[in-house]
């Protein structure tokens, strides 16, 4: 794979490659007005689709940092993206272009003052693995074989640049409306901020590994803050194969729900014991082991839940709030989901696309064990999410709503859903996690 000697890393640069690939997505969509006029239209929209995803994806992936971030955490909506965009943005989660050996030599230099060869008995300087804010090393040290993850250059400068330079587009995406809309951009920049602090993400590391070891099937590696900065983080090398690359292969079903429930407890335990959250729930973070057991990796995204919104969130997803119009409306307020200075008009759509989504959503709730290998419950979601993508009604009223604790919560639980999915995890005792 090609390696990249340079990011760009000031402002003017990253907007000038951003404009760049704007001028790309233009000429595509040139070529498509075309192309229908020749070919069959659905033929014309899939190589459109095809195109622009190529064309954004190779801008974002020289860009790096959050912009790529938005690229893989893009990949996980799978109901509202195009297929192409899904399996182009999906290589953001753990393959990318790595930085060049001279570049990791020089990275090395500014935080230890040494090159990695002076630190460890033996370091590869090409990458293993490459994905949005940073890159994995292999090295050893003392006989023990580490994985050494080391941030790309300027993408914790250009976090709140980058997100001025995305603002506008969402606002006008979203239709968001009104002088709190900061509060979202605010949630957005503060995480990926988080992400870049490894001095940060190593407590993380250490504090969730304590407190989730005793789950079964679930192992963490070990953190070392000695061979660790604050763009540096060195941790045990674990062996195993990238979630995305063991479910198509898989036909074990009993290995399938093993996997499955220790995923499923591991973030029940999160949220519901710890109020604390790995908050980027996608395949390049978690590994299979050859005894078949899951490896959690990469701390930097967790996301605290404040109990004024961990009460209403989870009183939403029992079938007498959702079944009570009064309760259920009262939720959607306490929430920030219905807003004082809705219209009529507003209050009633609202209120009927969000109990139509909790309806479905929150299935897996209503029960004792949760089939997640059913493609009917998730065909469902899919078509729901389809359904309000087009929805020219939904485009015409004020986007800005909801807690800002919605962001990192839904994915997190979006993500979730698709990684049991993927497993074809089935009989999962949802609420196994209350016994730890």
């Amino acid at each position: 794979m090609k390696t990249l000697n340079s990011i760009p890393t000031s402002k003017i640069q990253r907007a000038t490659k951003l404009v760049t690939t704007g001028a790309k997505v233009g000429v595509n969509y040139l070529k498509y007005y075309g192309d229908k006029l020749i070919n069959d239209k659905v033929v014309a929209k899939a190589r459109l689709n095809k195109n622009n995803a190529e064309d954004i994806y190779d801008g974002l992936q020289q860009l790096k940092g959050s912009a790529l971030k938005v690229a893989q955490m893009l990949s996980m909506e799978k109901s509202i993206l195009p297929a192409a965009y899904v399996e182009k943005f999906s290589l953001a989660q753990f393959s990318v272009p790595p930085l060049s050996p001279p570049l990791v030599s020089k990275t090395f230099k500014k935080y230890f003052g040494k090159s990695p060869n002076e630190i460890f008995d033996k370091f590869n300087l090409t990458s293993k693995n490459a994905a949005s804010i940073g890159q994995v090393h292999k090295a050893e040290k003392d006989g023990k074989f580490l994985a050494v993850k080391i941030q790309y250059p300027g993408v914790a400068e250009s976090v709140a640049s980058d997100l001025a330079l995305v603002k506008p587009i969402a606002i006008k995406m979203f239709n968001i409306r009104g002088n709190d809309s900061d509060k979202y951009f605010k949630e957005v920049e503060d995480k990926l901020t988080e992400e870049t602090n490894y001095i940060l993400e190593i407590d993380q590391s250490k504090e969730i590994s304590k407190k989730c070891k005793h789950i079964p099937n679930l192992k963490f590696p070990e953190y070392y803050s000695e061979y660790s900065s604050e763009r540096i983080i060195t941790m045990d090398w674990m062996t195993g194969e990238h979630l995305s690359e063991f479910t198509p292969k898989n036909k074990n079903q009993e290995v399938s729900n093993k996997l499955g429930q220790a995923l499923w407890d591991f973030f029940m335990h999160q949220i519901h014991n710890l109020r604390k959250v790995h908050a980027d729930p996608h395949p390049g973070n978690f590994l299979v082991s050859k005894d078949n057991e899951l490896i959690a990796l990469d701390f930097g995204c967790m996301k605290s839940i404040p109990e004024e919104f961990y009460i209403p969130y989870f009183e939403l997803a029992k079938p007498e709030c959702i079944n009570n119009p009064t309760l259920f409306e009262s939720k959607l307020y306490e929430l920030e989901i219905l807003r004082k200075d809705d219209s009529k008009e507003e209050l009633i759509f609202f209120r009927a696309m969000f109990y139509e989504m909790l309806s479905l959503f929150t299935q897996p709730f209503h029960n004792e064990e949760f089939d997640f290998s059913d493609d009917e419950f998730f065909s469902r979601i899919s078509d729901l999410g389809a359904k309000y993508a087009k929805s020219s009604e939904l485009k015409n009223m004020n986007g800005n709503r909801g807690s800002k604790h919605f962001i990192y919560i839904n994915r997190t639980f979006f993500g979730l859903y698709n990684l049991m999915h993927d497993l074809n995890a089935k009989n999962i005792k949802i609420n196994n996690f209350k016994q730890y």
